[in-house]
């Protein structure tokens, strides 16, 4: 699936595994409820908490190509919108390759918000720095607090707060819905799996899984 950030004039095209979007396994129901147990999408003052979440209805994406118009879909439901994936998956150029560009995103992201909230954000290197840490947890919190979630272009393996492992080398989209410990701690809402449909994760964590990639955040 090839998801690089931004082509040519960003970052160099990360290689394309055969994965198609790095799901294994079938292809999984849209309009999946989050499994029992997982974090609460409620909204907390940050001042006074250090935290936020935000209401996020959720879907799976229906096949396994469909992680970047998903992700975006439940990003955009936190916002109260109710967008077609199909309609999505159009705009953005989604094929069984997958959507090729945070860059894709990013411009649907602003069109349904109605006004040029959101922009891309590249790590281009392997692995993220402290000062690309430090903007990533930034940008999470400044965007949740403007009720608004963050999409993210990730790649390879990452270790979530609980211990679970999530896999993708060909590649994936995710939300990042919330945040914890002001911002070093945060929520995600993962299309891929119904029964993992939010976890946490560190920031760095998340930064590293983000790194020859980018996100799209206000």
């Amino acid at each position: 699936m090839r998801t690089d950030l931004i082509r040519k004039t960003a970052l160099t095209a990360a290689t394309i595994a055969a994965t198609g979007g790095g799901i294994a396994g079938p292809a999984i129901a849209a309009h999946a409820a989050a499994p029992e147990g997982k974090p609460a999408a409620q909204v907390q003052n940050r001042k006074d908490h250090g935290q936020r979440e935000l209401n996020v209805r959720y879907e799976a994406q229906p096949n396994f190509y469909y992680c970047g118009p998903a992700a975006t879909r439940n990003a955009l439901s936190v916002q109260g919108k109710d967008i077609n994936v199909d309609a999505m998956a159009k705009e953005m150029g989604t094929t069984e390759a997958g959507t090729n560009s945070i860059n894709d995103i990013t411009p649907v992201l602003n069109k349904e918000t109605g006004k040029n909230a959101y922009h891309s954000v590249e790590i281009s290197s392997p692995t993220a720095d402290e000062k690309q840490t430090d903007k990533l947890r930034t940008d999470i919190v400044d965007t949740v607090d403007d009720g608004r979630a963050v999409v993210a272009n990730i790649a390879g393996t990452a270790v979530d707060t609980d211990g679970n492992t999530h896999s993708f080398e060909g590649g994936h989209y995710i939300s990042v819905i919330g945040y914890r410990d002001g911002g070093k701690t945060v929520t995600i809402a993962d299309s891929a799996d119904p029964t993992m449909a939010s976890y946490r994760m560190s920031v760095d964590n998340l930064a590293d899984w983000i790194a020859t990639r980018g996100y799209s955040a206000s």
